[in-house]
């Protein structure tokens, strides 16, 4: 009697780099509303049903998708050429043209940040793309024109619920769209920030109980590293939150020669372009990199660390230069803001001070005569050091009397910086 092969185990896959230099991509061929595998060695391209290696069978997600059926995820249909790469980059902006309308700045950003996306998964870190404005500037309508063109992009708002989040992101891998992120931080919001505090690194996913079918618990991590398209109004007030994003502000009285309503034309032309970005992600996934050379000096660490990625995946110099300004101006607002803040004013009293032991008290003193008047709370000895401390700079007792630590000068000039406090010869400061 012959020998029952046994069955292979199923594995679903909705893409994968493999050690060999494999690319599979799922695919929605449009002719037979199926999905399919597109699995790319070299220049050798296929589609296929399904791939059979050791033990497993790989399979694509199910057109049956609800995600997949209700277009909250968009997949391409087949890799098309594009020509050069800025041919590809001219078909991007002429699309998003047509159908939105976006700063030139803003423009090139979006479509810098489109081609980031195809290729995110080589990078380490990320950064998120924001529009910003209030309604009627048309953030939502850039949401989904530059969205629809992302790697993978999954559709989402902030009526959404938290689990299926998670879960999309975690199995699709892909480009978050997130519309009306202006959130209070209920229990069930303060859920979705995780996604976006641990979202930007690789490496730190979110961990998360789920309850078994013998109710036991299970704890789980989800991957939620990608890129992330945000809309809102305002900001966050977690300023390390708010260092992740790439900001475009959106403008009212812009719109005019772009359709008020969108047309039929707006999700051919994206399928259109979600093609011929994946042959660019086929024909560069493996050997886009990092290229540290291209940090600017004049921008601080982080925002050198998010620019990086972005920078990298493109050698237009006009775009580039439109990156570096959108971070040059964001950097700018960020330490303005910084020096307003309690911290930054505290730094302007102590900024010009030539003592190397400044007693607490004096400094509690001059800030309640320059800057009391703006706060609500009594200044106090305690809340001054508080505030110190948050600074990073150490106090000790002398003869009984509190006093900034010495050998902290260059810390403080640092800080000084930092927060946009200069501090002339004559030791006046301005913030």
């Amino acid at each position: 009697m012959p020998e029952i092969p046994a069955t292979k185990r199923r594995v679903l896959v909705v893409s994968s780099v493999e050690d060999d230099g494999t690319l599979i991509e799922t695919v929605l061929e449009q002719d037979s509303r199926r999905t399919a595998l597109l699995v790319a060695r070299g220049n050798d391209v296929e589609i296929v049903p399904e791939i059979e290696r050791s033990g497993q069978r790989l399979v694509p997600v199910s057109v049956g998708n609800n995600l997949l059926k209700h277009r909250a995820v968009l997949l391409p249909s087949e890799a098309a050429e594009f020509g050069s790469i800025d041919d590809l980059v001219a078909d991007i902006t002429a699309y998003i043209e047509r159908y939105v309308a976006l700063p030139e700045d803003g423009l090139q950003l979006s479509a810098a940040y489109v081609l980031l996306s195809w290729v995110y998964d080589a990078f380490r870190e990320v950064p998120y793309l924001r529009f910003r404005g209030d309604y009627g500037t048309g953030k939502t309508r850039a949401l989904l024109v530059v969205g629809s063109i992302t790697y993978k992009p999954f559709f989402a708002s902030g009526a959404s619920t938290v689990s299926p989040i998670f879960h999309t992101l975690n199995t699709f891998r892909g480009t978050l769209i997130f519309d009306e992120a202006d959130f209070r931080f209920s229990d069930e919001k303060a859920e979705l920030v995780k996604i976006l505090n641990n979202g930007n690194v690789d490496g730190f996913p979110v961990l998360r109980t789920q309850v078994t079918n013998s109710k036991e618990f299970d704890p789980r991590a989800f991957l939620v590293f990608g890129p992330k398209l945000v809309g809102m109004r305002g900001h966050y007030e977690d300023r390390a939150l708010e260092s992740r994003f790439l900001t475009i502000e959106m403008e009212p009285g812009r719109a005019a020669g772009v359709p008020i309503n969108m047309p039929d034309t707006q999700e051919g032309d994206a399928l259109c372009l979600r093609n011929k970005l994946l042959m660019y992600r086929l024909r560069n996934r493996l050997s886009v990199k990092l290229d540290p050379t291209l940090a600017d000096p004049r921008l601080e660490p982080r925002m050198n660390q998010i620019l990086l990625p972005l920078l990298s995946v493109t050698s237009d110099p006009e775009m580039r230069s439109a990156i570096l300004a959108s971070a040059r101006a964001l950097q700018g607002g960020i330490v303005a803001e910084r020096g307003i803040s309690s911290e930054g004013q505290v730094l302007a009293i102590i900024g010009a001070q030539s003592s190397d032991r400044l007693p607490l008290a004096a400094i509690t003193a001059a800030f309640a005569v320059e800057y009391g008047t703006e706060f609500e709370r009594p200044i106090t000895n305690r809340w001054i050091s508080s505030v110190l401390r948050r600074l990073g700079l150490s106090l000790y007792k002398s003869d009984g009397v509190y006093v900034l630590a010495p050998g902290q000068r260059q810390h403080i000039e640092a800080l000084c910086a930092r927060y946009g406090v200069s501090v002339d010869i004559a030791g006046k400061n301005s913030a």
